[in-house]
């Protein structure tokens, strides 16, 4: 009873969850874009090539902003979850190791939140609904996937 209640609930957390991860993903992007020169250093720094800034930092400003309107969601999720992945792998936890999770807990969270959307898809409010999936919704729906 109680997990009927609940799924009523699937498509807004699926749309919330798109949104909030597109938020935080296109503030990242925009600061990085805004000081390439200086992302470039960093990105060196923590073992990348400094070229490496001039591809993440669009990538999560491009791909935050088609999460938030819900546009190709699944292969943005697919992609943001492997850039940060990566990130967590290379740099979060050689640098601190399980007991220093605060150092790369965001990281860690896109990641699994990014792969959620990329499983899921947008939720009901997406512009992938509207273009792409309208018979695909109500067969999602029957099986208890969402969108």
């Amino acid at each position: 009873m109680l997990s009927n209640f609940c799924d009523r609930f699937r498509p807004l957390a699926l749309t919330l969850l798109r949104l909030a991860v597109g938020v935080v993903f296109l503030y990242h992007g925009s600061v990085k874009v805004s000081a390439l020169g200086k992302w470039s250093g960093n990105f060196v720094h923590m073992g990348f090539p400094g070229w490496v800034a001039y591809l993440i930092g669009p990538l999560e400003l491009i791909g935050g902003a088609l999460l938030v309107l819900g546009l190709l969601t699944r292969l943005v999720g697919l992609v943001l979850a492997g850039d940060m992945l990566v990130a967590l792998l290379k740099v979060g936890l050689p640098g601190g190791g399980i007991t220093q999770v605060g150092r790369y807990e965001l990281v860690m969270l896109l990641s699994a939140a990014s792969f959620a959307l990329f499983a899921y898809g947008s939720g009901p409010v997406a512009l992938d609904r509207i273009l792409f999936g309208r018979g695909r919704a109500s067969s999602a729906r029957r099986r208890g996937t969402g969108a």
